[in-house]
């Protein structure tokens, strides 16, 4: 395949849009090859419909041991080989180990966590009142809150935040060599088996602790999956909520006129946190598959064992179904959005990660009502380099 021009992933050239070729793709050649690091080219899909097609159907594979799937990065296919949660796997396993944590993670539970929630916010917020202008927001309020609350449900000591933030940026780093990948596993894993072993001599009332006692100690999980499971919910937990908060409250920034209707009218925040999610989008490194058989996409064939990436930016931005889809509107209906996914794999948390951004935007611009930003806006640097967008430091002053 000589032919591609394309390489992926793409450069933005706005830090709060897509790459721009991706609007020109969705018009002239939604399903397009692209070109990776190691010389494969999977299908690159742009628009909405064709990634709901792919995410729901499960002949498309969400394994990365299967030839064909598209690895992004060099050090993140490490990572991605090494995961045996049931995000990395397809029914009916996938759907066996899912169940074991679904109920953790129910609207009833995350209603009963919202006081816990909003207590840590205000616990924040007092923070950033009482200390020095200005403050560094990421550091000192998005990076916690998030994981203050998995940690909490999980029953890992919050004190140890460093191992997994540490582990989080390089395993999720599009720089990380698979060296350097491997041995940042090896220092979480050993983590984790020691804080499971703990669970097991002294159980106490969190996720992890009912799924050694209910899963693991009868046999229904064996250790590495369950290690696995623990992975993945506690780095999930925190990396994506903490990029989306400080990324959704510099939106806000930026979009004073929608900051000020939903300031005027708080009844706008649910709506607000969906607009939030489809206009960022930053898993922005899309959604990826690989086909088991020969399958039909609205009309386009892709051929067994080749790969496919799902530009869920792109289709959060899909003009058919978001009219001027550029236009960040804290009243647009952006419910359809496919931010936390589509299909069997969706996001787990996205009910928790929806609750923590609900509560951030309803407290923190009601309590600090003269919120701004304390360096030029061009200043700001965007993680274009990790699997999870977002932006590395936010300075705030008031």
């Amino acid at each position: 395949m000589t032919d591609v021009e394309l390489h992926y992933p793409m450069s933005r050239t706005c830090p709060f849009d897509p790459p721009p070729a991706y609007a020109e793709l969705r018009k002239s050649d939604p399903f397009t090859r692209v070109r990776l690091w190691d010389g494969t080219a999977p299908w690159l899909l742009t628009r909405y419909d064709d990634m709901r097609v792919v995410l729901g159907h499960p002949q498309f594979s969400a394994e990365p041991l299967r030839e064909g799937y598209p690895h992004v990065f060099e050090g993140r296919m490490v990572a991605d080989k090494a995961d045996k949660s049931f995000l990395r796997l397809d029914a009916p396993e996938h759907d066996r180990l899912r169940r074991m944590v679904t109920r953790e993670f129910t609207v009833k539970q995350v209603e009963a966590l919202r006081p816990f929630i909003q207590g840590i916010v205000d616990k924040l917020i007092d923070q950033m009142l009482e200390g020095p202008r200005p403050m560094e927001f990421v550091e000192q309020f998005a990076q916690p809150l998030p994981t203050e609350v998995i940690t909490h449900m999980l029953g890992v000591p919050y004190e140890d935040h460093d191992v997994f933030h540490r582990a989080t940026r390089t395993q999720f780093g599009s720089k990380s060599t698979p060296d350097e990948v491997r041995a940042s596993l090896k220092e979480l894993m050993a983590y984790l088996d020691d804080l499971i072993s703990r669970k097991q001599r002294e159980p106490q009332n969190d996720i992890l602790s009912r799924l050694v006692k209910e899963q693991l100690e009868p046999g229904h999980l064996d250790r590495g999956a369950m290690l696995n499971i623990t992975r993945l919910l506690l780095s999930a937990g925190h990396q994506t909520t903490q990029n989306m908060t400080a990324l959704g409250v510099l939106t806000m920034l930026q979009h004073p006129d929608q900051l000020a209707a939903i300031s005027h009218d708080p009844g706008l925040i649910r709506g607000a946190v969906e607009e939030l999610l489809r206009y960022s989008s930053v898993l922005h490194t899309g959604a990826r598959r690989v086909a088991l058989e020969d399958i039909d996409v609205n009309g386009h064939l892709v051929g067994k064992g080749e790969g496919v990436i799902c530009a869920i930016p792109s289709a959060n931005r899909d003009e058919n179904l978001f009219p001027d889809p550029d236009r960040f509107d804290v009243t647009r209906d952006a419910g359809p959005h496919v931010a936390f996914g589509y299909g069997i794999h969706q996001c787990l948390g996205q009910v928790l990660a929806r609750a923590e951004l609900q509560i951030v935007l309803r407290t923190l611009f009601t309590r600090i009502p003269g919120l701004r930003l304390a360096v030029p806006f061009e200043e700001l640097r965007f993680r274009h380099d990790m699997f999870v967008y977002g932006v590395y430091e936010l300075p705030l002053t008031w």
